[in-house]
This record gives C-alpha cells, sequence and structure tokens, in this order.
C-alpha cells in the first residue's frame, strides 16, 4: 500500500464541502490513514510550499491557504500517489476531466480545492510536515 498527502484547501472548507471530498475519497477506494483540520499560519504555508518560492503564485498561494481552516489528510491506497492525483482532476478546474473533483467543486486555478503529493519524495515530506508517525494509523 502506498501512502500520499492531501489537502481540502479553505475554499472548499469555506464552502462546507469536507464531506462531500471524504466520500470521493473513500468511494474511490482510498483508507483515510490520519487526518485532521488546521489553521495554517503564513510561516507554515511558506515552509510547506517552499519548492515554489521562486514562482510568481507563490506569495498568493500561501495567502490562500492562510485564508481559513483546512482538513489535512494522509491517504492510503495502491498506486494512492497518481489514483489521488487523477481523482483530484488538472489543476485548473477548465482542464479537468469530468468528474473530479477540481472539475465538480473548484472555483479556478488559485481556489481549485484540494493539494496532493506528486511524487513520493513530496509525499514523505509533506506527510512528515504536518503529521507525526504516531498519528497515521494503516
Amino acid at each position: 500500500m502506498e501512502k500520499t498527502f492531501a489537502i481540502i484547501k479553505p475554499d472548499a472548507v469555506e464552502r462546507n464541502l469536507i464531506g462531500k471530498i471524504l466520500e470521493r475519497i473513500e468511494s474511490n477506494g482510498f483508507k483515510i490513514a490520519a487526518m485532521k483540520k488546521a489553521q495554517l499560519t503564513p510561516a507554515i504555508a511558506k515552509g510547506f510550499y517552499y519548492v515554489h518560492k521562486e514562482r510568481p503564485f507563490f506569495g498568493s498561494l500561501t495567502e490562500s491557504m492562510c485564508s481559513g481552516p483546512v482538513v489535512l489528510l494522509v491517504l492510503e491506497k495502491e498506486n494512492a500517489i497518481p489514483a489521488w492525483r487523477e481523482l483530484m482532476g488538472a489543476t485548473n478546474p477548465e482542464d479537468a476531466a469530468a468528474g473530479t473533483i477540481r472539475k465538480d467543486f473548484a472555483v479556478n486555478i488559485e481556489k481549485n480545492s484540494t493539494h496532493g503529493s506528486d511524487s513520493a519524495e513530496n509525499a514523505a515530506f509533506e506527510m512528515s510536515y504536518f503529521f507525526s508517525e504516531t498519528e497515521i494509523l494503516s
């Protein structure tokens, strides 16, 4: 079983979509190995998204991630990383496939409802950034 990291972003939390997104996750065969609700601070968001620090969207990304509570998740499934990326859909909801979370729930490219790790290396970093080993239950 592979693990990946996911976030239900502030725009989705604000619109009461947590349950709908969790239902999609579970109905697509993922097990939730860890979950908590949190409010990110600017320092936490900047540390988490440090790989994007040179990109023009870094400021708006970190600001939007601090705009309200998020739900942090560790998901488990065979091939969890690509499976979660596929279920989320393209970053830009206009390009996302029908039936994906971003196609169905995102507002725009910045308020796209979910985050997901894009590699095993990033998943390991992202899971450990928010969860201790004792909080992740397979």
